[in-house]
């Protein structure tokens, strides 16, 4: 029998696509799509649980503790900064657009503060009014800044309580 001869040549490479694909590089891909997926569904579920009534109630409580922890110098600084409070306020809870529009803007929409019961609406225009003429006064007006801040707080509960009812 005849032997058969080797040789000891050298062969050029493969190329890369020849070589066979590593096993695991599906597998990372799903794993890394099913924790993308994951994670998804967590931050739905923590988005559906902020309910616009919680929404409303952290505006409420920020907007409390703003206007009790504010030490403004003088009554025209506390009027501009209550309505400020307040019309962040109303942005939030309300979804209304009063944070970026004037006094007069506001009251001449006529779906402004829709969402809320009449005494509340009368309310909120009164002190928005007298918020406005305060911050706008050619003179400095004279008065008490913790009034005006008291006032604000009180509208702030007048608004809220229109809200439960």
């Amino acid at each position: 029998m005849e032997e058969e001869t080797r040789s000891f040549e050298l062969h050029p490479p493969q190329p890369p696509d020849a070589l066979p694909r590593p096993f695991a590089i599906p597998w990372l891909v799903a794993a890394g799509l099913a924790l993308l997926v994951a994670c998804l569904v967590i931050a739905l579920r923590r988005k559906a649980r902020t309910t616009p009534d919680s929404a409303r109630r952290a505006a409420f409580r920020r907007a409390e503790r703003d206007l009790v922890d504010s030490r403004p110098p003088d009554v025209r600084e506390a009027a501009t900064f209550a309505s400020l409070v307040l019309r962040r306020y109303l942005a939030t809870a309300a979804g209304d657009p009063a944070l970026f529009e004037t006094h007069e803007e506001t009251v001449a929409r006529h779906g402004a503060l829709a969402g809320f019961d009449e005494a509340a609406r009368t309310s909120a225009a009164a002190c928005f009014a007298r918020l406005s003429r305060l911050k706008y006064a050619p003179e400095p007006p004279a008065g008490d800044p913790a009034e005006v801040l008291a006032d604000a707080r009180t509208l702030l509960a007048t608004l809220d309580r229109s809200f439960r009812a």
